[in-house]
């Protein structure tokens, strides 16, 4: 699992996971970061229509016209079913690009419905999107990704792996085993902190913390860290956490309480890692790090 993440709230936000080629939002500056990567996308999936999170879309679409790469892949954009500024910016640059070189293709979804990325043989991954409570009138989601998985059907828990072997070499691996879907990872969008029910299980959690402290917190549109960490604590099974669209005025503050933050959960076997505001973050193969953005292309910062 690879992510590369750039958030500074209010101006641009996005996040790029890899192997399955998928964009999570498309805020300002996106086709400069990545150039002819962005080839390489295959579904975009859109929180809601913040200018923040939906800016680099034109980009997006713009450079994988003009510029030099493989025209033959689609790209699908999915979005929340009747968000209106959604949907007037995607029909503004449909006017603005009328001929398109390559299958664009434009998804609005509802919560619940699912969207393959993946099908081989056994293997299924899939996103499928949740509400979420942003502000007053925006249809607003977050997004778990689940893969398929098989496990041992219960009443077969008391065999030995050797009877287990023998049982699947008599009866096939269906007898034995049943399908269940498992979330590797979650993100949250803008909102306030996820509920327990919804974050537990998730390998990965990408949530949104605009505020550290919660006293800065105006309304309830954002998450503040204080409710985000209660909730971590008490889901089960989350390996990773990464925190993002981080307000600008914590950026003195940020080194220090990734440190701080690191040694707390360490014990719980829980990394965590916060995504500066200055800052591009990548995760790739195990190992994090982060680009300074006037350094971009000029080498890497290994944390």
């Amino acid at each position: 699992m690879e992510f590369k993440i750039f958030s500074k709230a209010l101006y641009s936000t996005w996040i790029l996971y890899r192997p399955e080629r998928v964009l999570f939002d498309a805020g300002e500056g996106i086709s400069t970061v990545l150039g002819n990567s962005v080839y390489a996308i295959k579904e975009v999936f859109i929180t809601h229509g913040h200018v923040d999170h939906i800016a680099g879309l034109w980009g997006l679409i713009n450079t994988r016209n003009n510029a030099m790469g493989d025209r033959e892949k689609a790209l699908k954009i999915n979005y929340p079913k009747k968000n209106r500024a959604i949907e007037d910016f995607l029909r503004f640059i449909t006017e603005m690009n009328p001929k398109l070189r390559y299958e664009m293709i434009l998804n609005p979804i509802e919560p619940g419905e699912e969207v393959y990325l993946r099908t081989a043989g056994n293997f299924r991954r899939s996103v499928i999107p949740f509400p979420v409570q942003h502000t007053s009138g925006e249809i607003s989601y977050g997004y778990h990704v689940l893969e398929e998985r098989r496990k041992l059907k219960p009443e077969f828990s008391h065999l030995s792996p050797q009877e287990i072997s023998d049982l699947v070499k008599e009866k096939g691996r269906d007898f034995v085993t049943q399908t269940y879907k498992k979330k590797i990872l979650t993100v949250s969008g803008d909102c306030n902190a996820l509920p327990v029910s919804v974050i537990k299980g998730s390998e990965t959690l990408i949530h949104e913390c605009t505020f550290i402290n919660g006293g800065d917190r105006r309304g309830q549109n954002h998450a503040v860290l204080s409710e985000i960490l209660d909730n971590v604590r008490e889901a089960s099974d989350i390996k990773r956490l990464i925190l993002y669209h981080i307000s600008s005025r914590y950026s003195s503050k940020i080194s220090v309480l990734r440190k701080k933050l690191q040694e707390e959960f360490a014990e719980k076997g829980i990394k965590i890692y916060l995504v500066h505001p200055k800052d591009f973050l990548f995760f790739e193969g195990g190992v994090y790090g982060v680009h300074w953005l006037d350094d971009i292309g000029c080498g890497i910062t290994r944390c």
